[in-house]
């Protein structure tokens, strides 16, 4: 009888030697080298939007495709919504880098420095780091406080050098957080899988504490109020599929507690969805007073605070429950500043550079002499740009690049220049001469443009740089409503629009898998109702 191992072998001695569908394994640097084949290597940072619909398009036969992520996975940020409230499950918004017929190589790492002279990126592992899928790990953490959390992330995981021929930067962006104490420690962020299933959890968690007979009733009333901040597309979406399961689900199994539910969406502007047109937004606007969603908006959140507020004169909760909600302060046009008990604090508000960013490219680099392009008049000799920094965006930290999406330097003398073999897309990128909106939408077609030209291999010389064409914007404001803007003045509103949304998204999905789990859960909850229990 053969054992485990013997049996293994056995098996795997009659798979051919090449990259096969079934057999995808982790290589080791020098296998990686020995398989490069006379191919340019492609190293991309990042598996978001940008970096995976890049290493998807880039042809293997010309590339060697390395893709560099402190998560093994690609998130289909769109639904993440949903995910967290059960209307679909967390992997059905996942398409895992390690998959049957992925024609890349893949490192879960990040990166820790870059040699632009040398072509070599310091790649240190995540593998252990507790900190991957968490978006508030990070979320507007000061320079100082960066640097210690970089320091303690360095005695986790080993380091080593990636060269390349050409690297694209693609690691997105962080939740913008404005310096408004608390809100790192204390809100709930919804920009990656571990952030939706956090989410989750204390949804439920709230509704079964305040149904406890020990729960008194203002504290009941404190932990099912779910405060969003941030009136944007993904603010509303989460009020909307938090408007869903509580009317779908929730009301079935906690009738007593209904009167007490309250969803506050806050925002700093007079509006929301501000992005649409005004027929649109006061449509969602409507919808949302209808359906119960308090809007306010021209509200400031000045902190966030763990545990309820005491009230005198009323019945205290014990002490482990009034510290599992929170005190919300915030402010409106009067300046006077007020405070409410909450259960959660979603916060959806704005943008920061990623930290590799906004920290590790801060410094003056090197630069290859022989791919640079000057951006001066006198044609600046190359070999002097010895101390150059990467430029940045001023308002919002991100890399600057030119329309070839190449990365601009600047002198220590001012002159700028860019360097021809590295690139950057999606949240972390900012083009020089034009202003693009930071969604999913400018990075994949950021991407598709920067693989179709490295295909053709005429990025150098190709005139007509990228350009984005807007497809339109979508937003699901529950209920089976929805909105749409489409081009040249068209737009869709109500349960037609709703089940554009759903089309458009389950066509978007990466992979067959997901294209039949996404309906499939969609139908199984609509008839089964959402699954509420804890786990």
């Amino acid at each position: 009888m053969l054992s485990f191992h013997s049996a293994f072998a056995l098996r795997t001695a009659s798979l051919p030697t090449q990259p096969s569908l079934y057999l995808k394994r982790s290589l080791t640097i020098r296998q990686l080298n020995e398989r490069r084949d006379g191919r340019q290597r492609v190293v991309i940072l990042g598996s978001g939007w940008g970096g995976y619909t890049l290493a998807r398009r880039l042809d293997p036969k010309d590339f060697q495709i390395v893709i560099v992520s402190p998560r093994s996975y690609f998130v289909f940020t769109p639904l993440l919504a949903s995910t967290s409230v059960g209307t679909l499950e967390f992997r059905t918004a996942l398409e895992s880098l390690r998959s049957r017929g992925s024609r890349y190589e893949y490192y879960q790492g990040r990166a820790e420095s870059i040699d632009f002279a040398n072509n070599r990126v310091v790649i240190r592992e995540t593998v252990r780091d507790p900190n991957v899928g968490l978006i508030k790990a990070y979320a507007n953490v000061e320079k100082d406080e960066r640097a210690l959390t970089s320091r303690i992330e360095e005695s986790r995981g080993d380091v080593f050098p990636l060269s390349y021929d050409k690297l694209v930067l693609a690691v997105g962006s962080y939740s913008q957080t404005f310096g408004i104490p608390g809100v790192t420690e204390h809100a709930y962020f919804l920009k990656d899988i571990q952030d939706a299933r956090r989410i989750r959890t204390k949804i439920l968690s709230c509704f079964e504490t305040a149904a406890l007979p020990t729960t008194p009733v203002q504290t009941q009333k404190d932990l099912l109020h779910f405060a969003i901040t941030g009136g944007g597309p993904t603010g509303c979406e989460f009020s909307a599929e938090l408007l869903d399961i509580i009317r779908e689900d929730l009301q079935r199994f906690y009738p007593q507690l209904m009167q007490h539910v309250r969803i506050t969406l806050f925002d700093v502007s007079p509006k929301i969805l501000s992005m649409f047109d005004e027929k649109l937004g006061s449509y969602a606007l409507d919808h949302f007073g209808r359906e119960g969603v308090t809007i306010k908006t021209n509200h400031k959140i000045l902190g966030l605070e763990q545990g309820l507020p005491v009230v005198a004169d009323v019945e205290a909760p014990n002490a482990t429950v009034q510290a599992s909600g929170y005190t919300l302060t915030v402010q409106n046009g009067d300046n006077i500043p007020r405070s409410m008990g909450c259960g959660m604090v979603v916060w959806s508000t704005g943008l920061m550079a990623n930290p590799f960013v906004a920290n590790r490219l801060n410094d003056s680099f090197a630069v290859p002499a022989g791919r640079v392009k000057s951006l001066a008049e006198d044609n600046l000799d190359a070999r002097r740009l010895t101390a150059c920094k990467v430029q940045r965006n001023l308002r919002s930290g991100s890399i600057v690049t030119d329309n070839h999406l190449r990365i601009q330097m600047k002198s220590e003398s001012g002159s700028t220049a860019t360097l021809q073999d590295v690139f950057a897309i999606g949240d972390c990128a900012a083009c020089a001469d034009r202003q693009y909106p930071a969604t999913a939408q400018v990075a994949s077609q950021q991407a598709t443009w920067l693989a179709k030209h490295l295909n053709q291999g005429d990025i150098d010389s190709v005139k007509q740089g990228f350009s984005f064409e807007n497809l339109g914007i979508m937003a699901y404001l529950g209920a089976f409503n929805g909105i749409v803007q489409l081009g040249k003045g068209r737009s869709v509103s109500g349960r037609a629009a709703f089940w554009m949304w759903r089309s458009v998204y389950l066509t978007k999905a990466m992979s067959w898998r997901n294209r039949l789990l996404i309906p499939i859960y969609w139908t199984i909850n609509s008839i089964f109702g959402r699954d509420i229990s804890r786990f």
